[in-house]
């Protein structure tokens, strides 16, 4: 049974939301404001957590940001403004996807069910061995979904490191924005190329010592990224 975490200040909007989840036999904790949805973040173990951006205490992008510094899990923003910059932020502080208000339940549950199917991929069959890449002192740990960079570890949404295992199982391959959207995405994704920008600076943040002038994740200028081998 996966567990989800719902965090929303609007009481309806997480009784609804509870109640559907469950009926997909989901187990659904839920938080009314962003201190108490980092408190339980820190004390359970989730399997996605729904995240409004409009927030007590704190808002939803500051509760991404923290539970970005001790966790990994999957993260979909709620927000009940369209304005691109809104999404766009919310890539930035570490949400793998986002929803606006008012969402059709059944997109809601397809869009969970898609980054849960993506990340079971790794899970359940534990093989003897790890299969491990390295390659110029980067290291992924492909069952655990680690990566190390010269040793340390670095820590990583579902998706920057979907799309640094694609590059990096694929060196000096170039892969468009729209391919990579497509591939780490999903051909029904709504967002467009600027995910991806967001989504390859925060990696090179997080991977790379000088993320200007990166080691291993390269732009083709007009064209898109790839993995210098």
């Amino acid at each position: 049974m996966k567990k989800i975490l719902v965090v929303d200040d609007e009481k309806l909007i997480v009784k609804g939301l509870r109640f559907s989840l469950e009926q997909d036999d989901m187990e659904v904790d839920t938080a009314y404001d962003g201190e108490e949805a980092i408190n339980k973040a820190k004390e359970n173990s989730y399997d996605m957590i729904l995240l409004d951006i409009m927030l007590p205490k704190f808002t939803g992008l500051e509760v991404c940001q923290m539970i970005r510094e001790f966790s990994d899990v999957p993260i979909i923003m709620l927000t009940a403004k369209g304005e691109d910059m809104d999404k766009i932020l919310g890539l930035e502080y570490g949400a793998d996807d986002y929803i606006t208000k008012p969402f059709n339940i059944l997109e809601v549950k397809a869009r969970i069910k898609a980054i849960l199917r993506r990340n079971s991929k790794n899970d359940g069959q534990k093989a003897q061995k790890d299969n491990v890449i390295e390659k110029k002192g980067l290291k992924l740990e492909l069952d655990s979904r680690r990566v190390f960079i010269d040793g340390k570890e670095a820590s990583l949404t579902a998706k920057e490191f979907d799309l640094v295992l694609l590059l990096v199982s694929n060196p000096n391959k170039v892969y468009s924005r729209d391919e990579l959207l497509k591939t780490i995405w999903g051909s029904s994704y709504p967002g467009d190329a600027r995910t991806v920008d967001v989504h390859v600076r925060r990696l090179r943040e997080k991977i790379e010592e000088h993320p200007a002038d990166p080691k291993f994740i390269h732009t083709k200028w007009g064209v898109g990224y790839y993995f210098a081998d």
